[in-house]
């Protein structure tokens, strides 16, 4: 499968340094932080299901665990470096090893997805549970149902007095996301990204052809995993608190629906429908006439029966029929000067 050559990755960064230099024209850069935060979540699981072909309800409890070890890490260090490391670092742990014994006990698709619901209710039960002063984790309370506030935030690597926020936080949120869909583009360019991509389409051949696909099912999450607890302490540093909603049966439904509203199967596509849809959410939290999900879930239903490839594959497509239209009379201008040519 093609997933997109060199130049296209280019012309893709391009347009989103473009956009991340007009956007601030257009909402306000506090909106677009909360934006791009959810965007890099919903590549982490179009990275998962979309090119791995794993149906995963975790990416909530990855996003939660990232948030929460940037914050916990935060208090008892005093500085944001090594916290976002770990924020990194526990989700694709946590991962790999949950991958592990799932995709080592050869579990098929609908029991992968049911555990990785099941730890994301477990894990917000127990973090609901943790008011008491006995939940402590070195200097940081975890806070119960109130979360985690008041944490030192974003600051410059080396310089805990340097604060990151305002604007500044979303340059370095947009960087951030860019970054890391190069790497993702690379990723899937790479023999383990072509593989991967195998084993979503049959995964028993390439079992044939000797590969390991269980060992590369649980990289895949893993990192996915990481991608997502990246998001979680952009997220953290942006909100300034962390609760237990964020591990929440609302979080992991509307991961999926910006997924599957973007277009799964692609880069861009997720980004895309995250985008969409927070800041139609957003903007729908400052009324109180309708339901979020219910919007949320409507549009959903409207994509599955009218567009069920998702926003990005669609609107490429309608790309390249207005190229093409652009083309054709070109092509039949140059074939009178060839027929008179020869004669």
């Amino acid at each position: 499968m093609r997933h997109g050559t060199g130049r296209e990755t280019a012309v893709i960064v391009i347009a989103g340094v473009v956009l991340a230099l007009v956007m601030p024209l257009l909402i306000d850069t506090h909106v677009l932080t909360l934006i791009i935060a959810h965007g890099l979540l919903a590549l982490s699981l179009g990275l998962i299901w979309g090119f791995g072909g794993v149906l995963c309800f975790g990416q909530a409890a990855f996003f939660g665990l990232g948030a929460y070890t940037f914050a916990i890490a935060g208090i008892n260090l005093g500085e944001s470096t090594v916290p976002v490391i770990l924020a990194v670092l526990v989700p694709a742990a946590f991962a790999l090893a949950l991958g592990a014994m799932m995709f080592y006990g050869r579990l098929g698709d609908v029991y992968l997805a049911v555990i990785t619901l099941v730890v994301t209710l477990i894990l917000y039960r127990w973090i609901n549970s943790t008011a008491g002063p006995d939940y402590v984790i070195g200097s940081a309370r975890l806070g119960g149902y109130n979360g985690i506030p008041g944490f030192p935030i974003l600051n410059v690597p080396g310089r805990p007095d340097l604060m990151i926020w305002g604007e500044t936080l979303y340059h370095v949120a947009a960087a951030t996301l860019l970054i890391v869909f190069v790497l993702v583009t690379w990723l899937l360019r790479s023999s383990f990204g072509r593989i991967a991509v195998g084993i979503r389409e049959n995964e028993e051949r390439v079992s044939l052809l000797g590969f390991d696909i269980r060992a590369r099912k649980t990289i895949l999450f893993a990192i996915g995993a990481a991608i997502a607890g990246l998001a979680g302490a952009l997220y953290a540093t942006w909100a300034e608190v962390v609760t237990p909603s964020l591990f929440s049966l609302q979080q992991s439904a509307e991961i999926i629906i910006w997924c599957i509203v973007g277009g799964l199967g692609t880069r861009f596509g997720p980004i895309l429908g995250a985008s969409v849809l927070a800041y139609l959410k957003f903007s729908l939290g400052q009324q109180n006439l309708v339901d979020n999900m219910f919007v949320l879930g409507l549009v959903l239903v409207l994509f599955v029966l009218f567009l069920p490839r998702g926003l990005a594959p669609e609107l490429a497509r309608g790309w390249q029929r207005i190229a093409g239209v652009q083309r054709k009379p070109a092509r039949r201008r140059r074939a009178p000067k060839a027929e008179a040519h020869d004669g």
